[in-house]
């Protein structure tokens, strides 16, 4: 990917779920040969400070020593010339959407230190998810199995050109991790047209023809499913590594930065969530 410059982008706040996505990302970015930015922003997401304060001064510090705490693990697993800390001035929504224009990939918890109680998904999270550019990776659930082998990729497919872009992040996954390609598509999301149905399986029969023939190394399941794709989805993601989906299709509307069904998934499913978005070059 050209033009990058800060390789995997990890959001990290100290809180557990920040953790775990700094565990997730410092892998990838070992499995990826690339570099890992930590990025805190110290900055509260509801409000905008002045930065030349005492205030200011005191929570810049905070931030640097919760920084400090998230280097040694990735350090361990990647050496300390490929990991760099960056403290942000600014609220971490902002920062990392913003990040997320120049990244390989951004990576988050579904909860930080913002999220409240109760809530399956935090503000951070969800901004991401929803305005984010590029690959978003949202880690929650089960990402390593104990005792168990490694569990396939899941991608779904509806036919839109978010998720062929989801499909082709879904098949380097699963080259780097030597899993098969589960792709899933829901006949229920075809237009509402006589044959719809019938035309939607074969394009994605079509379709993932020509991306097995580019990725032989894959081993690739092809599920076509009669129902919803939330529940196909569900069903499928269970012992999953990583589930991938197209920022629009998937029940999306225009005008909507994120689809229905997406939006549900990223709240209930049992694995990381990898959001993505077409290039715009």
């Amino acid at each position: 990917m050209t033009d990058m410059t800060h390789g995997i982008v990890a959001g990290y706040d100290g809180s557990p779920g920040s953790g775990e996505a700094l565990r997730w990302a410092a892998r990838e970015a070992q499995a990826r040969g690339t570099t890992l930015t930590i990025c805190l922003a110290w900055m509260p997401d509801l409000m905008m400070l002045p930065t030349e304060t005492a205030l200011a001064d005191l929570a810049r510090a905070r931030g640097r020593e919760i920084l400090d705490r998230g280097l040694p693990y990735a350090q361990s697993v990647l050496g300390p010339c490929r990991v760099r800390a960056e403290l942000a001035d600014e609220p971490a929504s902002r920062a990392l959407c913003e990040r997320s224009r120049t990244a390989e990939m951004i990576v988050v918890g579904s909860l930080g230190h913002s999220g409240l109680a109760g809530l399956r998904l935090g503000s951070v999270s969800w901004h991401l998810a929803a305005h984010g550019h590029g690959r978003i990776v949202i880690v929650r659930g089960k990402w390593r199995p104990v005792n168990e082998s490694p569990g396939p990729v899941v991608a779904g497919v509806d036919g839109s050109p978010a998720s062929w872009a989801a499909i082709a992040f879904a098949f380097e996954e699963a080259a780097l991790r030597d899993v098969p390609l589960v792709a899933v598509c829901a006949l229920a999301d075809s237009p509402g047209t006589l044959g719809g149905a019938r035309r939607m399986e074969e394009e994605f029969s079509r379709a993932m023809t020509l991306r097995e023939k580019e990725h032989p190394d894959v081993t690739v399941l092809r599920q076509v499913a009669a129902g919803a794709p939330r529940s196909a989805l569900l069903d499928a993601a269970a012992g999953a590594q990583i589930l991938v989906l197209g920022a629009r299709g998937l029940g999306g509307l225009g005008g909507m930065s994120l689809g229905s069904v997406a939006q549900a998934l990223l709240q209930h499913a049992p694995c990381p969530v990898a959001i993505v978005r077409p290039s715009a070059h």
